[in-house]
């Protein structure tokens, strides 16, 4: 592969002004379209040695033949022009947006002559104030129900809004007092606007004006005894109070703010969208993104609030992001020229926000998580991964029977290793082993040492069972337990792949043990997590899957559960240390050992604490707590 891209733009071609650029193909298509303060210097970049570059950023550059830019006057331009070209081509590396579900919305048809409430997924109603998203129908019905209580305006269809108007009659829905409209004759067209002005207003915020006022009419009119009207306010602020209670308040009752929480990972990203009207969650949004090139956080929080404000929706006076973009000040004046009015874009670091900021993240982390667990729950989809992972490591047959490894240390100390099973693409926990290792030079060494003492029981026999109750030494067990088992999981035959976490060095150690124990005959392969590159043995060059391929989500899914078994694994070996030494303290029972660890938390907290602090620990006394803080100290 050539270093050099041939259609690099000579020196000092490419201006230094604000631009907009696009990589195209060879027939033209574009593939990849981005903005720039300085298009020189951003351009450069793709433009650097190609063994330098991110390996997918490098596939992009290497699959495009020609680049070209457009300068623009200002960065605000450039945002605008990003966006359009974005949205006129879809290029297809740049990021992907894919919605969790199509949300249902309550709208407000301000264009008609009448307006309607409505339930609808189309975001394209002329003139249409759009409230939500809500993540069930039901949700937004029962919303709307509450709601015309308080404010009753239409909710009939346009053909019977119509039919009662040219009749005289009201509609249906007005003759059972479901539709307040001008259709149901108790009302006018004017008095009417009125109402869904109220509606419309309450909804985006204005809960406090609403509720002072019903109450001074409710209190007004029981002073003039009316209290037929004194009934109907009071229902008003009951309807008014029930829809306040489906959410409660997060920020002041003045703030109008969206949040954005992002959890993210090299291929993929997914965002939570919080709607926050009258400090309270109006709705709640989720999307997926597809990363295919290299993308920081920044950059995807800038790609985020193009998408989620490019389409004329709700902006609101703050928008809350977990990290400020690079051309964070020219977003804000994309989005007030959007709104009319000034934009905020700000980092929540501190108090409620903040607090919502870590609400918000952890559901994007949760959806990232489910995100990347669903294909290898589908049949169809684990079918697939395991037929790409055939054809792309140039295996024999499908890897039914995948073993994946991995090794965690601290600091060099305390080495362990994970084994997990995955057969047909799905987790045979019954059959994860843990590995404790004694003695080892680095990573390599253990993972040799690891898969030496793994493939060894490929070559004994299956022990005969002796009945109910068979006793066996597991060498997969650790440190070579002696196990009593009813049933013991059958480790005799091989895997079809052996993944290890790592990239060529640990690759290259398990294709040594491979070597040494006599089975070649087994697939192997690593993925290195920084990259998600997958390493063959003897490559110079790693293997890049596609980042929508069901075989590198398997992939990763398998690395993913070796680290945090491996992980498990090493914290239980912790606390069965300090427990050993803890029980050479007289007077230290299991009972108060085990409250100790839960008072701490970790042993690590447990160790650098004073006697003073042991001693608060119940049925710890002083004498005991200077011996424990002594003993933990020599130890």
């Amino acid at each position: 592969m050539a270093d050099v891209l041939p259609y690099k733009p000579k020196q000092g071609e490419i201006p230094t002004e604000p631009g907009v650029y696009r990589f195209r193909d060879a027939q033209g298509r574009v593939l990849y379209v981005g903005k720039a303060k300085n298009l020189r210097q951003r351009l450069s970049n793709y433009f650097a040695p190609l063994r330098t570059l991110h390996e997918r950023t490098r596939r992009m550059v290497t699959t495009a033949a020609s680049v070209e830019w457009t300068v623009v006057p200002t960065d605000v331009d450039s945002l605008q022009l990003e966006y359009m070209w974005i949205k006129e081509f879809d290029p297809p590396f740049n990021v992907r947006y894919k919605d969790d579900k199509s949300y249902p919305f309550m709208a407000i048809t301000l264009g008609d002559e009448a307006p309607r409430v409505m339930v609808t997924r189309n975001r394209k109603i002329p003139g249409a104030r759009y409230f939500g998203p809500y993540p069930k129908v039901w949700a937004v019905h029962e919303t709307i129900d509450l709601m015309i209580k308080a404010f009753p305006i239409r909710t009939c269809s346009d053909a019977s809004y119509k039919r009662a108007m040219a009749t005289g009659r009201p509609c249906f829905p007005g003759q059972i007092g479901k539709c307040g409209g001008p259709c149901s004759m108790t009302v006018t067209i004017e008095e009417h606007r009125a109402i869904v002005d109220d509606f419309v207003a309450f909804m985006a915020g204005g809960d406090e004006r609403f509720t002072k006022e019903l109450t001074r009419r409710m209190r007004a009119a029981s002073t003039a005894m009316d209290y037929e009207a004194a009934a109907k306010y009071r229902d008003q602020l009951a309807s008014i109070d029930a829809v306040l209670g489906k959410s409660a308040l997060v920020l002041p009752a003045d703030e109008d703010a969206d949040l954005f929480g992002i959890a993210e990972d090299e291929l993929a990203a997914t965002v939570q969208h919080f709607t926050i009207r009258g400090g309270r969650v109006r709705g709640v949004r989720a999307t997926t993104i597809e990363k295919e090139i290299d993308i920081s956080g920044a950059e995807l929080v800038d790609q985020v609030l193009q998408r989620a404000y490019g389409e004329g929706v709700d902006i609101p006076r703050r928008v809350l992001v977990p990290s400020l973009p690079d051309d964070a000040a020219e977003l804000e004046l994309w989005l007030q020229e959007r709104r009319g009015r000034r934009v905020e874009i700000a980092v929540a670091q501190r108090g409620q926000r903040a607090e919502l900021m870590r609400t918000a993240t952890l559901n994007a982390q949760q959806a990232l998580i489910r995100h990347k667990t669903r294909r290898t729950s589908d049949y169809v989809a684990r079918t697939q991964a395991l037929t790409d992972l055939q054809e792309a490591l140039d295996l024999e047959t499908a890897p039914l029977r995948i073993e994946c490894f991995d090794i965690s240390h601290l600091g060099g100390t305390n080495v362990v290793a994970s084994m997990v099973v995955f057969e047909d693409g799905l987790p045979r926990k019954d059959q994860y082993r843990s590995f404790n290792i004694a003695e080892t030079t680095d990573d390599t060494d253990s993972m040799y040492q690891v898969l030496m003492r793994r493939l060894a029981y490929l070559d004994r026999p299956e022990p005969e069972d002796q009945g109910d109750a068979a006793v066996v030494t597991d060498p997969l067990a650790t440190d070579a337990e002696v196990v009593t088992t009813r049933k013991r999981p059958r480790f005799s035959y091989p895997p079809q792949l052996l993944l290890v976490d790592g990239g060529k060095p640990q690759v290259e150690a398990a294709a040594r043990a491979l070597r040494d124990s006599g089975h070649t005959e087994i697939g192997l392969c690593g993925i290195a997590k920084r990259l998600e590159e997958v390493w063959l043995p003897g490559d110079d060059f790693p293997v890049i899957l596609p980042r929508t391929s069901e075989a590198l989500y398997l992939l990763q899914r398998l690395r993913d559960e070796a680290h945090r078994f491996a992980i498990t694994h090493q914290r239980k070996r912790r606390r069965r240390d300090i427990s050993t030494v803890l029980e050479e303290v007289p007077g230290l029972g299991a009972a108060r050992i085990k409250t100790l660890l839960k008072h701490f938390g970790s042993v690590a907290a447990l160790k650098g604490a004073t006697p003073d602090a042991i001693q608060e620990v119940p049925g710890i006394g002083p004498t005991l707590a200077q011996s424990i803080h002594t003993r933990l100290r020599s130890g």
